[in-house]
């Protein structure tokens, strides 16, 4: 009996030891090293598809949930299943400021660019440190600004945002809130042209402590900065719509200056000296080209200002994504990783012959004029260059011609009105950092309307 009750509790331990060595076993972190290959293959399959050269294929296309191969999603004016349909005398889209001009590089970059996220990535709100910052992406963008010169970051705080839109809006309420005891609101100030989002973003939120007043030389000669009035001028330099470098226009203890320098990045402008600002805001839009990750960034100098950023920033959004941050640091590991030189060469190579054609074409009309700006000297390419705006800013030059947006769209090219800066609609913005695909398309309905004019004779055209 004594022998029987000992089997049974041998048998007992044994079989305690097997279930919990299963146990043990299968509910600790045992890794596949194959775990990676699913989404490895997919992204492999959506990049394989060629589009002939004239589209993309995503992972995310329509179709790929029901185990559908990615479509390809075609330029414009392209269509069919592999977009190698070219539609005739089809309207172009100058409008947009899609940086897609840079997608060729990043093609090019593919292996080391790439990131691939677990399903259990960064699953917290936060960060170990607390925060919603990646310290290590802070570390790489100041970096990015120590490689081109074009910015300081010592002493600065760095914030991140949902693009610059969300920087904007989180800068100027920080600077209406900074004087509380003046009761009527601060006014928002930039020079013509300027970039509608300043007045739409004013406007649309409609806060007790702001209102958009419109140009800031106006304001001055108007003699009504008093000292008093609470004032935040926004200088975008270089500037959108025209490619221009801009100071500020106002001073004064009343006077608050945020720095929008979301184009000043070798690809378009001459770097001139590193800037030193207390508000600076940059994006990575016009950085990499990656208009679609959201994702900008400041560099303030002021600790209350930086607070209260950073108090909208988490009231509004709690933070960036973590994948965004993440997907932003591999980008930009690869951009400081030989100084930036493959992508502002790249980049400046590119807008520049984009230049060249366009000033060959406007170059034989009488109608129409482009801005000109002197060129500088560079400290990144360390020699005097053109500047190469994102941007084309053309007057109509005939009397008749009062309104340019409407000239251009009757010849199938849509840019956007001159009075969405709060100029004349005597000008027009042309996008000149879209696909290859859209510049091409632009330069051909461009030859159209310029051949039009009386006074070109057509063999001018041959060589553009």
């Amino acid at each position: 009996m004594m022998q029987k009750k000992l089997l049974l509790l041998t048998v007992s331990i044994i079989l305690n030891l097997v279930f919990t060595i299963h146990i043990l076993y299968y509910s600790s972190t045992t890794w596949n090293p194959t775990w990676t290959n699913r989404a490895a293959a997919e992204a492999e399959t959506a990049a394989s598809f060629s589009c002939s050269g004239h589209g993309r294929a995503f992972v995310d296309g329509l179709g790929v949930l029901d185990g559908q191969k990615p479509p390809c999603e075609c330029n414009s004016c392209y269509i069919g299943k592999d977009c190698s349909v070219l539609l005739k005398d089809c309207p172009v889209d100058a409008n947009s400021g899609d940086p897609l001009f840079l997608e060729p590089f990043w093609m090019r970059q593919a292996e080391r660019s790439a990131v691939l996220v677990s399903g259990w990535h960064r699953m917290s709100y936060i960060y170990e440190d607390g925060t919603y910052v990646s310290r290590e992406l802070e570390k790489v963008i100041r970096k990015l600004h120590s490689v081109v010169g074009n910015a300081v970051t010592d002493n600065r705080f760095v914030i991140f945002g949902s693009g610059t839109t969300q920087l904007l809006a989180a800068a100027v309420h920080a600077l209406s809130l900074t004087n509380s005891s003046v009761s009527s609101p601060a006014r928002l100030l930039t020079s013509i042209p300027y970039y509608a989002m300043y007045k739409d973003q004013a406007e649309f939120f409609d806060s007790a402590h702001l209102k958009f007043e419109g140009d800031a030389s106006a304001w001055k000669q108007s003699g009504r900065n008093d000292n008093i009035t609470q004032v935040i001028e926004v200088v975008t330099s270089p500037n959108n719509p025209d490619g221009k470098l801009k100071r500020a226009v106002l001073d004064g203890p009343n006077v608050k200056t945020l720095h929008d320098y979301a184009y000043y990045w070798p690809h378009f402008s001459p770097i001139t000296h590193p800037v030193d600002e207390d508000l600076s805001l940059f994006s990575l839009s016009k950085t990499t080209g990656h208009a679609g990750s959201r994702f900008g960034w400041g560099l303030v100098k002021d600790k209350a200002i930086y607070e209260k950023m950073d108090r909208f920033i988490r009231l509004t959004s709690m933070g960036v994504s973590k994948e965004t941050q993440l997907h932003v640091l591999q980008l930009l590991k690869v951009v400081v990783g030989d100084g930036g030189n493959e992508i502002f060469n790249f980049g400046y190579g590119t807008v520049k012959k984009r230049w060249e054609t366009l000033n060959k074409i406007f170059s034989m009309s009488t109608r129409f004029s482009l801005q000109t700006i002197k060129p500088e000297y560079c400290n990144y390419f360390k020699k005097v260059r053109e500047f190469t705006p994102s941007y084309a800013w053309v007057k109509c030059e005939r009397p008749e011609d009062t309104n340019c947006y409407e000239i251009f769209r009757a010849a199938k090219i849509t840019g956007r009105n001159g009075n969405v800066f709060g100029s004349e609609e005597r000008f027009v913005r042309l996008s000149l950092i879209r696909s290859q695909d859209d510049f091409d398309q632009l330069i051909a309905m461009l030859k159209k309307l310029v051949y039009h004019e009386e006074d070109v004779p057509s063999e001018n055209f041959m060589y553009i």
